[in-house]
Parts: structure tokens; C-alpha cells; sequence
């Protein structure tokens, strides 16, 4: 019984994240300046890094290269001038303050390693809020891509993360959530979150069954050397 569902299970989600059937991978905040070695958030980056996320973030969008599935990278910055930033929440103002800025054009907001971005990637920035969906190109770039499973990765599992998957749900979207592939703080926060929230609106899954899915050898090897750079 219990093997008869494990293979259901594995079934429906081959089914909702097939290269030729709608999916879409989508990385957040995956920016030299949140998880990179010089990032504003120290205690983020350290634990996208140590929990082996951010690794699961390259390693999928490695295989959505191979299998041709789409990938959009989605990137929070701000104007040096702060022009359009919100200041209505206690976040934004401490944002504000770091000696680290998500400065447009600056090194900060280029995706970090070792995510490689390929020619063919999306990259969407926006300048304000909370979601990499809300008020940005996510959503009618996904709709003209005719996607219909959005799989949602990066950081965090704090704010970012679940904005993107409520945000996509209410759209319509099926969300798959590899939940080794999203980081927060602190490190028990991420399984609290996936377990109590995540798992009421999301598929909750892993890399490594993404990656059979799409019927790929277990990437161990990606690397920063390995990888391309965006």
C-alpha cells in the first residue's frame, strides 16, 4: 500500500513537471548580494550555503538547461536613489541601511555561483514589494510561456519564498517546492514553514526527485568551477 502510493505519488509529480508539459523553474533572490560570499545578509547566505540549497538551486537549473525547461531568475534591487522602494515595513527601512546594497547594474544583483544562467533564461528585477510575482513580468511571462507548474526555489523561506508561492497559487498555478532548494533563518525556520504552510498549497519535494523526473543522473558535481556565471 504504502510502495503503491510512494509510486503515485512520484507519477503525478513526473506528470505536473514534464520538460514538454507547462513547468517552469523559477530562482528568488539568488543574487550575489543576498546569498554571494559579500552578501547584505550574512546569516542568509551562510545558511543557503551550509544547508546545500543553494547548490540544489544550481543543480536544478543545470538540468532545466538539459531538458528544456524554462527558467526565470527573479531579482530584488533597488535605485541608488531609492526612486519606487517601499519604506512601509520595518524590512524595507533596515534594507535601507545595509552597508551591502542591491544596487541596479551593481555586482550585487548579478546572479550568485554557482547558478549558471544560460542564454535562454529570464531574468525579471523588480524594484519594490515583497513578491517576485506581484506587480512584476513573472506572471504574464509564465502565461505566455504556457506554463501551468511554477517550481519555486531559492531564498527565503522567510518572506520571499512564501510570497512567490501564494502568489502563484492564487494565479492559478500548480507550485512545486523542493524544499532542499529554499533557505531561511534561522535553520529551523525552513522546515517549520514547509511542514505548517508550504505543504497546505505547495508539492513538497526534493532535488533529487525533480531531477529523476526529468530522468537525469544526480548532478553531484556542480560546482562553481563547473558552472557558468550570469
Amino acid at each position: 500500500m504504502g510502495q503503491d502510493q510512494g509510486r503515485n505519488s512520484k507519477e503525478r509529480l513526473g506528470e505536473r513537471i514534464r520538460p514538454d508539459g507547462g513547468a517552469v523553474l523559477l530562482t528568488v533572490e539568488c543574487q550575489q548580494g543576498v546569498v554571494g560570499p559579500d552578501s547584505a545578509l550574512p546569516e542568509l547566505a551562510a545558511a543557503a550555503r551550509a544547508s546545500g540549497a543553494l547548490r540544489n538551486v544550481a543543480r536544478l537549473v543545470a538540468a532545466a538547461h538539459e531538458v528544456d525547461v524554462q527558467v526565470i531568475h527573479a531579482v530584488a534591487e533597488r535605485r541608488p536613489d531609492g526612486r519606487g522602494a517601499n519604506s512601509n515595513a520595518r524590512l524595507f527601512r533596515a534594507a535601507a541601511r545595509l552597508p551591502v546594497q542591491q544596487h541596479s547594474g551593481s555586482r550585487a544583483v548579478r546572479i550568485a555561483e554557482p547558478i549558471e544562467v544560460a542564454e535562454e533564461d529570464l531574468v525579471v528585477r523588480r524594484l519594490h514589494g515583497l513578491s517576485p510575482l506581484s506587480g512584476t513580468d513573472v506572471d504574464p511571462l509564465l502565461r505566455n510561456l504556457g506554463c501551468r507548474t511554477l517550481i519555486v526555489t531559492g531564498v527565503s523561506a522567510n518572506v520571499a519564498v512564501p510570497n512567490a508561492v501564494f502568489d502563484a497559487v492564487n494565479l492559478g498555478y500548480t507550485v512545486v517546492v523542493p524544499g532542499d532548494a529554499i533557505a531561511g533563518v534561522p535553520a529551523d525556520y525552513t522546515p517549520a514553514m514547509i511542514r505548517n504552510t508550504l505543504a497546505l498549497v505547495a508539492t513538497i519535494t526534493t532535488t533529487d526527485e525533480i531531477l529523476a523526473c526529468w530522468k537525469l543522473p544526480r548532478r553531484a558535481g556542480v560546482t562553481g568551477d563547473a558552472a557558468g556565471r550570469g
